[in-house]
C-alpha cells in the first residue's frame, strides 16, 4: 500500500516547487515507509511513498512507459495484473517489471480512460499523459482506496491519498464547508463528494476524473454502479445458490494472496473475518496468521469465539488483551483521519491494527458482508417499520405518527419495548428519510436545534437528506431493503467503514485487503433475492447456511457484537470534565457552529443521566479535536 501526491499547473507549464512536493509526500510516510519518489517536469510534479508489496526490487514509482511520455503513481492492489500483462505483452507492449503498477500505465496506452474497467482491485491513482497534456485520476469501484483533489485559486490541481497532504500546500483551501458539517452531524462521517473544507473534494467510488492543461473537464464521471435489478436467470435451487457463493467468495479470497511479503488475516470471531480465514485455510499450504484483540470486560470481549475458529483452522493466531478504558487515543484520531470522524470503533481497531503488523504486511478482512448479505440488526428493524409503512397510505401515517413522535418521550433508561419516539418518528417518514432517521447521529429536529443562527444562514436551508435522494434520484430497485442495501454501499461503507479501516491499516504501514467486496463478487450478490438475505428475521440467512460445513455453529448463529468501546462509561467518568467542557469550548465558539445553550444541554443531561447523548457527545469531541487541531497546527 501507498500514498501518493501531485501538483499540475492547469494554466501554463509553470515549474513546480521541489521542495514543497516532497513536504506534501513526506506527510504520508506511514503509508510508505520503504522508499519514496518524485517526478518534476514543467507544471507537472507527481510524488509517492512506497509500502513494498509485489515486486520488492522494481516497483518504484513514479513509473512511466518506454519513452517516459506517460507517468503514473498509484495507491492499491490490481489482482489480476498478470493476466492483463500476458494481454498486453501480446498487444505489442513491453514490461520491465513484475508489478501491478505497469499494467497501468501500458493499459492506459492501450485502452485509454477505459482500462478502469479492466481493473480488478483496490485502487487510486494518478496518471500524467505528456503527449496528450492530461491528467487522469481513477478510483476503484467501491473505494476502498481514498483519493483527495482540489481546484486551486492560482491554477493548479493538487491532489493527495490523504487531506494532511493538501493541506501542507499554502494555497490549499481552509474554509469549513457547512454542507459537509451538516452531513458529519448526520452520518459521524462525510460522505463523498464532500470534504470538510470548501473547494477540496474527494473523488467518488467508481469515478474517474479527465484533465487537460488548460484546465477544462467535466465533473467526474462514473465508470461503474452496482444493479440490484439484474436477478439470477430461472429460479436456481437454493443448494445450487449455496455453492456458486463458496465458489465466487473462494475465489475472490485466493485474489488476495498475491504478496511477497507475510500476509494473514484480522480475525474477531464474527462470520465474515472467519469466513475469510476459512478460505484462506483451504487455499494455503501452511498455517494462517490470524491475530485479533481481547477486551479486559467481558461485556465487549467475544476473542473465545476467535479462539473457537482460530483452532478449528488451526491457525497461527496471535491475540492481544487491550483495557476496555483505553481512551488515550481519543486525540490521536483527531491526526489519523484529518476531518471529523465519529465511529468509535476507530480505537480497537488501530489496535488490531497495530498487533497484525507486528507479524504481517499484509491483512485480510471481512469488511462488505454486511452490507453484501443484510447483516446489520437496523436492517431488520427497518423491514418491520417498512411492513407498518406499506399497510397505512403516508398522508394518515403523518397524522398519526407525527405527532406521536413529536411528544412521546424519549426513555433512553426504558426497556427497549417502552422506548417508542424513534419507531414512531420513522413511521411518519417516506422509506428513505425513515432509514436516514434511523442512522443519523443526530436528528433533523435536534441538529436545528443546536445549530447558530449564523450557521443556519450558511447552510441555506441544505438539509443531509439530500446525500441519499442524490443516490437513488432516477433509479429503480426491486424492493426497499435492496435500496437501502445500495444507499449504504454509497455512504456507510466508502465513508465510515472503509476510511475507518484504511485510515487506521495506513497509520501502521499495514495493508488491508477485502474479499467481499471483489467487485464482481459485490455484483453477483447484488442479484441475489433480498428474501434469502433477510429470512425469518435471520440477517446474511444464505451466506450463514453456505458456511455452515467451514465454520462453528456458535460463530455462524450468536448475536452480532462488533467492535465496540464503553463511551457511556466514560463521559460520565473519567471523560466527564471533557463533556462538561464542550458548551464553553473556544474553538467550537470561533467556529460558531453551535448555540452554546443548546450544547450545555445535551451534555447536563447526559451527565446527570436523564438522557443519552453518547453519540451526540463522540461527534462533537472529534470536531472539537478537529478544529483545535487546525488552529494548533
Amino acid at each position: 500500500m501507498c500514498g501518493l501526491v501531485g501538483i499540475v499547473d492547469v494554466r501554463e507549464s509553470r515549474p513546480i516547487d521541489g521542495t514543497l512536493l516532497r513536504a506534501m509526500n513526506d506527510t504520508l510516510t506511514h503509508r510508505g515507509p520503504d522508499g519514496d519518489g518524485m517526478h518534476l517536469e514543467p507544471g507537472v510534479g507527481l510524488a509517492h511513498r512506497r509500502l513494498s508489496i509485489i515486486d520488492l526490487a522494481a516497483g518504484e514509482q513514479p513509473m512511466f512507459n518506454e519513452d517516459g511520455s506517460v507517468c503514473v503513481v498509484y495507491n492499491g492492489e490490481i489482482y489480476n495484473f498478470r493476466e492483463l500483462a500476458d494481454e498486453l505483452t501480446a498487444l505489442g507492449h513491453r514490461f520491465r517489471t513484475h508489478c501491478d503498477t505497469e499494467v497501468i500505465v501500458h493499459a492506459w496506452e492501450q485502452w485509454g480512460p477505459d482500462c478502469v474497467t479492466r481493473f480488478n482491485g483496490m485502487f487510486a491513482f494518478a496518471l500524467w499523459d505528456r503527449n496528450q497534456r492530461r491528467l487522469f485520476l481513477a478510483r476503484d469501484r467501491l473505494g476502498i482506496k481514498p483519493l483527495y483533489y482540489a481546484e486551486l485559486s492560482s491554477g493548479f490541481i493538487v491532489f493527495a491519498s490523504e487531506l494532511k497532504a493538501i493541506m501542507r500546500h499554502p494555497d490549499a483551501p481552509r474554509s469549513i464547508n457547512p454542507a459537509a458539517v451538516e452531513e458529519y452531524l448526520t452520518f459521524g462521517y462525510i460522505p463523498e463528494p464532500n470534504s470538510i473544507y470548501a473547494g477540496i473534494h474527494k473523488l467518488e467510488p467508481g469515478h474517474i476524473l479527465n484533465i487537460d492543461v488548460t484546465g477544462r473537464h467535466g465533473a467526474p464521471v462514473a465508470y461503474w454502479d452496482v444493479d440490484f435489478n439484474n436477478a439470477l436467470p430461472g429460479k436456481p435451487a437454493f443448494a445450487d445458490i449455496q455453492a456458486e457463493l463458496i465458489d465466487r467468495f473462494r475465489t475472490a479470497v485466493r485474489r488476495r494472496l498475491i504478496a511477497d511479503v507475510p500476509l494473514g488475516a484480522f480475525l474477531s470471531g464474527g462470520v465474515d473475518s472467519s469466513a475469510v480465514t476459512a478460505m484462506m485455510a483451504e487455499l494455503i499450504p501452511e498455517k494462517v496468521r490470524t491475530c485479533s484483540i481481547a477486551f479486559d470486560d467481558p461485556q465487549y470481549d467475544e476473542s473465545s469465539y476467535a479462539r473457537l475458529v482460530a483452532e478449528q483452522k488451526g491457525t497461527d493466531h496471535v491475540e492481544r488483551t487491550v483495557q476496555v478504558d483505553d481512551f488515550s487515543l481519543l486525540d490521536k484520531l483527531v491526526g489519523i483521519y484529518d476531518e471529523p470522524y465519529a465511529d468509535s470503533s476507530a480505537i480497537p481497531t488501530y489496535r488490531v491494527c497495530e498487533v497484525a503488523r507486528e507479524s504481517v504486511t499484509v491483512a485480510l478482512s471481512g469488511d462488505g458482508g454486511d452490507e453484501n448479505f443484510v447483516g446489520y440488526r437496523r436492517y431488520r428493524l427497518f423491514m418491520a417499520e417498512e411492513a407498518v409503512r406499506s399497510r397505512i397510505p403516508a398522508g394518515m401515517r403523518r397524522a398519526i405518527f407525527g405527532p406521536l413522535g413529536q411528544f412521546y418521550p424519549k426513555l433512553d433508561w426504558a426497556p427497549r419495548i417502552f422506548r417508542g419516539k424513534t419507531t414512531f418518528q420513522s413511521l411518519a417518514r417516506d422509506s428513505v428519510g425513515a432509514y436516514l432517521h434511523g442512522v443519523s447521529i443526530l436528528s433533523g429536529e435536534m441538529r436545528q436545534s443546536l445549530y447558530s443562527d449564523t450557521f443556519k444562514k450558511q447552510l441555506q436551508g441544505y438539509d443531509a437528506r439530500e446525500v441519499f435522494d442524490r443516490h437513488v434520484a432516477g433509479k429503480q430497485f426491486p424492493d426497499t431493503l435492496s435500496k437501502i442495501q445500495y444507499l449504504d454501499l454509497k455512504t456507510y461503507l466508502v465513508g465510515d467503514i472503509l476510511t475507518k479501516v484504511d485510515r487506521a491499516s495506513m497509520a501502521h504501514s499495514l495493508e488491508v485487503r477485502v474479499p467481499f467486496l471483489d467487485h464482481e463478487f459485490v455484483e453477483w450478490a447484488a442479484r441475489l433475492s433480498s428474501t434469502i438475505k433477510l429470512k425469518g428475521g435471520e440477517g446474511k440467512y444464505v451466506l450463514k447456511k453456505s458456511l455452515e460445513p467451514y465454520l462453528p455453529e456458535p460463530v455462524l448463529y450468536r448475536k452480532k457484537m462488533g467492535f465496540s468501546v464503553p463511551l457511556v462509561r466514560w463521559f460520565r467518568g473519567p471523560l466527564a470534565d471533557r463533556v462538561r467542557a464542550l458548551p464553553d469550548s473556544p474553538w467550537l465558539g470561533d467556529a460558531q457552529i453551535f448555540d452554546r445553550k443548546a450544547l450545555a444541554t445535551i451534555c447536563t443531561h447526559h451527565l446527570s443521566g436523564r438522557r443519552n447523548h453518547t453519540d451526540i457527545i463522540w461527534a462533537l469531541l472529534m470536531l472539537e479535536g478537529f478544529l483545535r487541531n487546525g488552529a494548533d497546527a
